[in-house]
């Protein structure tokens, strides 16, 4: 009898943890990080290679299939309230836990952490929001294709398909079944290599099990507990919440029809990598059209970052109370903001969640080299951000599904 994928991966997932604690007990975690990392390497690169003519084909396809200008702007309206109200709540949790449980006011806590220098390449991007901001118009869509760069390709992406549908026959039916052609077949060949998730995702654990090992959690406890507790909470209880009410959708049912893409998304902390699997699982699993999916999920990869911006804000007041510096109602309110706007942008900048921090320190006046006080923890808490932005922007496109008049294969008669 073969095993469901997600039970797959599940495996590949424990086994990778095991092999990962196992090497750091018998000292063979560097054969771990050099060579069996490599699976997961192939793996990654496997992903990232459909990811840009994915994007590119699927956003066409699905503008392509939306009938008018007012649907395309109804749909773009609500993806974006969506996207920002989600991410405003997810803040506010952060804000919440984090000035009642107050984890950086410990005597001694920054001596004990040793403070580590802020990285190179922190330091060389902290000016760079607003670059990212106005880069979201490419000046070379072919370019922006080369480096990967997921803002433009989307930008320009959505436009092209909405001119051709504006093109007269027969070209505009020509670049529509060309455009579709080419989703199909990318379609085919992301299937195929979601065939070597669980291995993928072994390989990956195993690697970051053995470069982490356990022993820097310790004096970090309480800073990831309340960053765990917000993500946990906003998950578990405000997404199935806006599930249930707008879209009368079980909570659960949409759960296991995401699972495989939400363990990928944990072992590689990519919610760009995770997106073949998430429009997969959301259109076969689901049975949420291509168009919907085509245009909500690859925005959501990019800009709808709901665990990350949750993350920002805890860790930009955490390092505040390590260093003893009270933020008042104003300064915590521009924390939230910016936090809001740097989740938005994060997309396409190396080590984003991190990058983003700086430029909410420099916001409101706190010293950039805090950052060094949370580096140890961060990959362990980029895993489960990542699982959160992508849980969230699945729940979106269900939600978005619904209020088009679909019925999702999650939803449920017994809700009233």
């Amino acid at each position: 009898m073969k095993l469901k994928l997600h039970w797959q991966i599940l495996i590949g997932l424990i086994l990778g943890i095991l092999i990962g604690l196992t090497s750091r007990l018998f000292n063979f975690h560097i054969f771990v990080i050099e060579y069996i990392s490599i699976l997961g390497t192939i793996f990654l690169r496997g992903l990232r290679m459909v990811i840009v003519p994915l994007i590119f084909s699927s956003i066409i396809s699905g503008v392509t299939s939306i009938s008018s200008a007012e649907s395309f702007g109804r749909l773009s309206f609500k993806t974006i309230l969506y996207y920002i109200s989600t991410s405003l709540l997810a803040i506010l949790t952060g804000l919440f836990l984090v000035n009642m449980i107050k984890p950086g006011i410990k005597p001694g806590l920054k001596d004990l952490l040793g403070l580590e220098k802020m990285p190179e390449e922190l330091t060389a991007n902290v000016e760079k929001l607003g670059d990212t901001l106005l880069g979201i118009i490419p000046t070379n869509p072919l370019a922006s294709m080369v480096r990967g760069d997921m803002l433009p390709i989307i930008f320009f992406s959505l436009l092209f398909g909405f001119f051709i549908t504006r093109a007269p026959e027969p070209y505009r039916k020509d670049l529509t079944n060309f455009f579709q052609g080419i989703f199909e077949v990318m379609m085919r060949l992301t299937q195929f290599i979601i065939r070597f998730t669980p291995i993928g995702v072994f390989a990956l654990m195993a690697k970051i099990i053995a470069q982490t090992g356990s022993e820097v959690f310790g004096p970090l406890a309480n800073y990831m507990l309340v960053v765990m507790s917000g993500l946990v909470f906003h998950a578990f209880i405000t997404l199935p919440i806006l599930l249930w009410l707008i879209g009368r959708i079980n909570p659960v049912y949409h759960f296991r029809a995401m699972s495989s893409a939400l363990m990928t998304a944990f072992s590689t902390a990519s919610s760009s990598a995770t997106l073949p699997l998430t429009i997969d699982a959301m259109e076969n699993n689901a049975g949420i059209s291509n168009k919907i999916t085509s245009f909500v999920l690859p925005l959501g990869a990019t800009i709808n970052m709901d665990g990350t911006a949750l993350y920002e804000c805890v860790a930009a007041i955490f390092i505040a109370q390590v260093y003893g510096i009270e933020l008042s109602i104003f300064q915590q309110f521009i924390v939230v903001l910016t936090a809001l706007l740097a989740s938005i942008g994060a997309a396409g900048i190396p080590m984003a969640g991190l990058v983003m921090i700086t430029v909410i320190l420099k916001a409101v006046g706190l010293p950039l080299e805090g950052v060094g006080l949370i580096l140890a923890v961060d990959r362990i808490l980029d895993m489960m951000r990542t699982s959160v932005n992508v849980w969230s922007d699945s729940c979106g496109t269900s939600i978005i599904a619904c209020s088009e008049g679909e019925k999702p294969l999650t939803q449920t008669s017994f809700l009233p």
